[in-house]
């Protein structure tokens, strides 16, 4: 953002001119100068003057012998431009005048005539590219004073890094609304000085897309006559960089810089139809845009449409067809707000940035663009001869109000220290626009041309940034002690114990194409995927569902590269459709651990042969995690996409299936091209972060035990665990331990039946237990077995 300080002054008095004062205050404002450019006055004895008479040189066509007056009489001047006549108001260069260049002017004869001087053009001055013509004064300045005298010379253009955030001071208002709450002095904003005429606009506005469009703003200039902007606004435009086009163009490009906010000039004329509607582009239709390119729109891409098609690209650049041109008659001016992100995606995906986008995609107040409208206009009324009607279109499709932040003086204190008690931290904000209301705490009502200011804590950061970072003592500000959660503390555990077993952590990007997917056997519905936008890789184009595929080509390329054999963990992040329970704008994110081991594993010995891993490798890895954490699991037999059908048990905590151990599939293992058998492992992390209860030790018992065996005949498919666990509640607290020592499949159990047999152990702490007892307790477990479909053999 280019800053001309002697723009900026006609906003803001400020207390100083120094160059490096500002460029200081600047940096601690945290707009980082990265270059400061000095405008001279690269002339001498340039003044202005009137042309009294033309006329035709006596020996040379293309040339005509003036009088031009600077203020102590006429004098003639020999000059070869064609677009003035008398009377019109000049830059005359004196005999002794030099330009820039070290071009000296000379009294001198040319084809026989006398020439006392030279007038001027814009290039030979050094104010801009046009020689084609000499420079044509604006208005009626004074016969004979200094030419510099109508230019702001001379000046200091300071070259701002505006941070992303900060949308409000992409701008001359907005760096001077910074100013002034640093130097607690007053600003002045611009007036828009609109004068309207009767009648209103016949042009109606359309808003399709309320969620890309949330304001449109419309008002019409009837009477226009295009031409040259004055000096004054095309010299300003040519320090901050922009080459002036015609006075209704440069009108918008100079509103845009005064207030930050992009505008739009149409001609009227070629609106067909009478009528503005903003929706998304259809399928296969073009647009040509004002760099005359014919650009192939896509659905995502916001468009100004009339009735005969796409006529504007919305907040990034306007479309030929009605483009403002020299028989423009009527010129139909827009301010409108857009949605940041789809300015932004659109503008790069057209590989189409500009001065407006840059704007739009960081975000504009959509409260201000009646006010940049209404200057707008006014200055095109003012400049090119028109009228501005005064019946204007204003359609607002999502209503924007000021935000409301609490904000305590103990909050402050804690982030900056002590000092700043409630009437300061008021008094700060209140410079920097913000209403502050009540105390303990203070309600704080952020203008909505502050976007980035939504938490408490953005309030403390401009209390900071107003009061002055350069104020502050060199300590370090009182708090809370910092430390790992509980969680944080797990998961560093959970890390060191799989990287002492020998694995390497791996971390993949959280992207992965719908083949990888396919070839581990997940082949998910498109519509359970996240799509990226804007992907690195087209191949990789979806949010990963399962961490797997994304270690599996690891674990691939690593073995492509002459690794023997690999072993790689990874805890991240995968991404479902449904939205997330602590934040329903958001995806379901759930944290995962997952494992791949291919090849050799084990210590080797120089007396036995190497272990190959597989789904043991897998189940040991787990029980090792589950010992390191201090939880308690159990496994079940199970089948999931991906894994091998017959070797995957499945993962279970307080009856909560959490994931699956075991190894990957065959056809997997081979359409990712690794050889051999693959332990592999995907758990979610929830319960395994969470904090586990101390466990509680007891007495041992000093009496006997006693052992029973129970054999069941149960249902094929039901795990050996649930049998275990239900007929183990039914004995309480006297059981010691209980374990399934035989598993018995034969055709005279019945079809689909099988047989457990199971021995347990009983021990009171407080006595021998008795027979009756025993059989009591035996009656409950048998009880039990039936609740589950299980039948005592022998009974």
């Amino acid at each position: 953002m280019r800053v001309p300080l002697r723009w900026l002054e006609e906003m803001i008095d400020l207390p100083t001119g120094d160059v490096e004062e500002l460029g200081y205050v600047f940096d601690m404002l945290g707009h980082k100068v990265e270059g400061v450019e000095r405008f001279e006055i690269d002339w001498s004895d340039v003044y202005v003057g009137r042309v009294v008479d033309v006329a035709a040189h006596p020996d040379a066509d293309r040339i005509r012998v003036c009088q031009v007056d600077t203020g102590s009489g006429a004098e003639q001047i020999i000059c070869g431009a064609w677009n003035f006549e008398n009377g019109a108001m000049v830059a005359v260069a004196r005999p002794g005048a030099v330009l820039p260049g070290g071009f000296e002017i000379r009294q001198r004869t040319i084809r026989g005539v006398f020439s006392n001087g030279m007038i001027c053009s814009e290039k030979e001055l050094g104010l801009g590219d046009d020689h084609e013509g000499i420079l044509v004064l604006d208005g009626s300045p004074e016969v004979g004073a200094p030419f510099s005298d109508l230019l702001e010379l001379p000046d200091v253009v300071f070259d701002l890094e505006i941070t992303p955030n900060r949308p409000d001071v992409m701008s001359i208002l907005g760096i001077a609304r910074d100013l002034a709450a640093h130097y607690d002095i007053g600003f002045r904003a611009p007036d828009p000085g609109l004068v309207a005429g009767g009648g209103a606009t016949a042009v109606r506005v359309e808003v399709e897309d309320p969620a890309g469009c949330r304001r449109f703003t419309l008002r019409e200039i009837t009477g226009v006559n295009l031409g040259r902007s004055p000096l004054w606004m095309r010299h300003r435009l040519a320090k901050v960089g922009l080459r002036p086009i015609s006075n209704v163009v440069d009108v918008t490009n100079y509103v845009m810089f005064e207030l930050g906010h992009p505008l739009h000039a149409f001609d009227a004329d070629s609106v067909v139809g009478d009528r503005l509607v903003v929706r998304r582009a259809g399928t296969g239709e073009t647009l040509v845009t004002l760099d005359h390119v014919e650009r192939n729109l896509e659905p995502d891409d916001l468009i100004i449409y009339d009735d005969a098609g796409p006529t504007s690209m919305s907040g990034t650049m306007g479309g030929a067809r009605s483009e403002v041109s020299g028989s423009t008659n009527r010129v139909l001016m827009e301010a409108a707000s857009w949605d940041p992100p789809t300015i932004m995606f659109m503008s790069r995906r057209h590989d189409l940035r500009s001065e407006a986008s840059t704007r739009f995609e960081r975000g504009v107040d959509p409260g201000l663009a009646d006010l940049a409208n209404q200057r707008a206009s006014a200055l095109v009324a003012a400049l090119a001869g028109g009228e501005v009607l005064s019946g204007s279109v204003d359609v607002v499709t999502t209503p924007i109000t000021p935000l409301e932040v609490d904000l305590s003086g103990e909050q402050v204190e804690r982030v900056l220290g002590p000092g700043f008690d409630d009437d300061l931290v008021a008094s700060l904000l209140s410079r920097l626009g913000m209403r502050v209301e009540g105390r303990r705490p203070m309600r704080v009502t952020v203008p909505t041309y502050r976007p980035d200011v939504s938490r408490a804590v953005d309030l403390i950061e401009e209390v900071a940034r107003i009061h002055g970072y350069d104020r502050f003592d060199a300590t370090v500000p009182r708090g809370p002690i910092g430390g790992l959660t509980s969680s944080q503390k797990r998961l560093r555990r959970l890390v060191a114990t799989l990287a002492g077993a020998g694995l390497d952590q791996a971390i993949n990007l959280p992207f992965v194409g719908l083949d990888d997917l396919n070839r581990l056997g997940l082949r998910p519905a498109e519509g359970d995927l996240l799509t990226v936008r804007n992907p690195l890789r087209e191949e990789e184009s979806r949010l990963r569902p399962s961490l797997l595929p994304g270690l599996l080509n690891t674990a691939r390329y690593n073995l492509s590269h002459g690794a023997d054999s690999v072993a790689f963990f990874e805890t991240g992040s995968v991404f479902h459709t449904e939205p997330a329970e602590w934040d329903h704008r958001l995806p379901d994110q759930p944290e995962r651990l997952a494992w791949v081991v291919q090849g050799d594993v084990g210590i080797r010995l120089l007396d036995s042969g190497t272990r190959v891993a597989d789904a043991s490798t897998s189940l040991a890895l787990w029980d090792l995690v589950a010992d390191s954490l201090g939880i308690e699991t159990r496994l079940t037999a199970a089948t999931t996409p991906g894994f091998h059908p017959a070797r995957t048990a499945r993962v279970v905590i307080e009856r909560q299936g959490i994931g699956h151990v075991g190894e990957l599939s065959p056809l997997a293992a081979r359409a990712f091209e690794l050889p051999g058998r693959v332990a592999i492992a995907e758990i979610d992390l929830a319960l395994l972060l969470e904090p586990v209860p101390p466990k509680m030790g007891r007495n041992l018992s000093l009496f006997p035990h006693v052992d029973f065996d129970l054999s069941f005949r149960v249902d094929a498919d039901l795990p050996a665990a649930d049998l275990v666990e239900v007929t183990s509640r039914a004995v309480g607290d006297l059981l010691e331990r209980s374990r399934v020592f035989d598993e018995f499949r034969d055709p005279s159990l019945g079809e689909g039946k099988k047989a457990l047999a199971i021995r347990y152990r009983l021990r009171a702490p407080d006595r021998t237990l008795t027979a009756d007892e025993i059989g009591v307790i035996r009656d409950e477990m048998i009880s039990a077995a039936i609740s589950v479909g299980g039948e005592l053999r022998g009974a």
